[in-house]
């Protein structure tokens, strides 16, 4: 008769001791990870800076006139992200303001380095200065149709907001009057990677 030796049978306790660690450690990660998701957390990181727009507006449909009488189509500039600005009144002592907005937004565009060319700013209604070296300004006329897609199934509260408009022409997120202009590079920066 064979005689049981305690050392295989304790290996082999030390085994399944082992493999049981491995497997609650990896299904104990799944679950965390479970809850985390379902519970609407993400990190800093992933999470959009401005407001997201549930629905999106839609602008496939919508040509714009240009300033200067052409027409702004949207698929004439595949793969472009639009910052869409649309301040109210730029006279008088609302033209600090305008000009300070539009300066942020030229900064925002200069930020994007090799990307900036994928970035195109439209400016509607009158420009508060001359933007003699900012290529990236489209101004457009002011429509009530223009303003109505935008503000679709949001509360603006009164100033400048800014939209950013994905390449498709959808309105995909809102920054309120007074932003800070790094949240909105950060944003175009994580989606000019990921389109």
């Amino acid at each position: 008769m064979p005689s049981h030796s305690p050392a295989p049978a304790a290996a082999a306790r030390r085994n399944r001791n082992a493999l049981l660690v491995i497997l609650g450690l990896s299904f104990g990660t799944l679950l965390v990870a479970g809850a985390l998701r379902f519970s609407g957390w993400q990190p800093q990181a992933l999470k959009n800076k401005g407001e997201l727009l549930q629905p999106y507006g839609d602008l496939r449909d919508h040509d714009l006139a240009l300033v200067d009488g052409g027409r702004y189509r949207w698929k004439d500039s595949p793969r472009t992200w639009r910052i869409v600005a649309i301040p109210e009144g730029c006279d008088g002592a609302r033209r600090a303001a305008c000009v300070q907005l539009l300066e942020s937004l030229d900064k925002v565009w200069r930020l994007m380095g090799r990307e900036a060319d994928r970035v195109h700013v439209l400016w509607g209604g009158a420009l508060p200065m001359p933007t003699t070296g900012m290529r990236e300004v489209h101004p457009i006329q002011m429509d009530a149709r223009l303003r109505t897609a935008l503000v679709s199934g949001t509360a603006v509260a009164p100033g400048d907001p800014v939209w950013l408009v994905d390449p498709n022409g959808f309105v995909v997120l809102r920054y309120p009057s007074g932003f800070d202009p790094g949240d909105l590079r950060s944003d175009l920066a994580r989606l000019l990677k990921v389109n």
